[in-house]
């Protein structure tokens, strides 16, 4: 089976590196912008046509020789795929890239042969911490630690710089892998909250971390100081860098909390089943609290985390229906208790049997149930 990984390295580019490297951006950028500006009056034209005008662009400005020439056609990729999904109505018009916010660019990685050996434009070598990139040639790297090689077919790689300053590559590789199905030996019921953000139908309870509350008040503080700064002098500049790093330490801390909690419900159990929750409908609520808690949970991050991790372990994974009423049911006897729709109701008593359990840890156990029905009705077509 082939699967698409990719690998995030932390670069340590040296000074002209990092010249070349903020260079190429700026290029990408240029390219981008000057094209979007000519699809404005020229909404006919394909994707073919500007690879060719691209030649002729490249003949007026010598500066766009001096980077790597698939990064500016991957610009113009970029571009036409954004204009499809704002024809598709997924996404708004595309819009000009400015230099302030996180900045990227995609490199393809091409093989030749010469006498017998391979040679590649993209190699990472885990063993001496380096990666050969185009035009670049060696960067040294982080990450991985405990990999010595990389195995697969490199792709692609995306160079990106964020608002802190600090370099990256994701190399793409495509793996074919021999993924072994699990014979299935237990099962679990997984209700996504805010108050907890997993319970399971064991009874274990994950907690919200709630990181971004953590560190509001120091957000706050800094955005207001970034607000009486003059836009773009230095002290601008470091304070908003400063708020950059703020939140990229939310983000990592969220992200390694996240992975924790996937690995070790992936790894404990056979068939996990957890509820398919319409998130962007829940930020409709005009509860700011409410929609804050949501986002700072991350539930839709988590649930793809543990969907992916069971696919390539070869773990069985299911989602139920939206609108099963897990929090309605009991789970002794399955009567319906639609006055449970009350969120501020946090003991589910049932009227029809007397039992009385933790409202989440009921609803995790109604999609266990849920979720054994559906595995033993696939498993009668086979």
């Amino acid at each position: 089976m082939e699967i698409y990984k990719a690998y995030k390295f932390r670069l340590y580019p040296t000074d002209d590196q990092k010249v070349l490297i903020n260079k190429t951006l700026g290029c990408k950028r240029f390219v981008y912008n000057y094209y979007l500006n000519y699809l404005k009056e020229n909404k006919s034209r394909s994707k073919y046509d500007l690879y060719k005008d691209l030649l002729k662009l490249k003949e007026e400005n010598e500066f766009l020789k001096e980077v790597d020439s698939s990064v500016l056609c991957s610009a113009v990729d970029d571009l036409c795929k954004a204009f499809n999904d704002y024809y598709a109505k997924k996404r708004g018009y595309p819009k000009y890239k400015n230099k302030l916010s996180k900045q990227t660019y995609k490199t393809r990685c091409i093989r030749s042969t010469y006498k017998g050996k391979e040679y590649s434009n993209i190699e990472v070598d885990l063993l001496t911490r380096n990666i050969k990139l185009p035009k670049l040639g060696k960067v040294k790297i982080r990450g991985f630690r405990t990999k010595d090689k990389i195995d697969g077919k490199i792709l692609n790689a995306t160079i990106s710089r964020d608002a802190t300053n600090k370099y990256y590559v994701s190399v793409v590789v495509v793996e074919d892998i021999l993924i072994e199905k699990v014979t299935p030996t237990n099962i679990v019921g997984i209700d996504l909250g805010i108050k907890d953000l997993v319970i399971t139908s064991d009874g274990i309870k994950y907690s919200n971390e709630k990181v971004l509350m953590k560190y509001e008040k120091r957000l706050k503080r800094l955005q207001r100081k970034l607000s009486r700064q003059v836009k773009g002098s230095k002290n601008y500049l470091k304070t908003k860098e400063k708020i950059a790093r703020l939140y990229a330490k939310i983000k990592n801390y969220r992200k390694h909390y996240l992975n924790d909690i996937a690995n070790e419900i992936v790894n404990d159990h056979d068939i996990i089943v957890t509820e398919n929750l319409l998130v962007k409908d829940m930020f409709k609520d005009k509860r700011k609290a409410f929609n804050k808690s949501l986002s700072d949970a991350a539930v839709s991050t988590l649930r793809s985390l543990i969907e992916w991790k069971c696919k390539i372990k070869g773990k069985i994974y299911y989602k139920i229906n939206t609108y099963y009423p897990s929090s309605q049911i009991c789970s002794h006897c399955g009567y319906k208790n639609s006055k449970l729709k009350d969120l501020s109701i946090r003991e589910y008593n049932c009227p029809e049997c007397g039992s009385h359990n933790d409202r989440d840890i009921n609803a995790s156990l109604n999609i266990l149930l849920e979720g054994l029905r559906l595995h033993y009705n696939l498993q009668s077509l086979v």
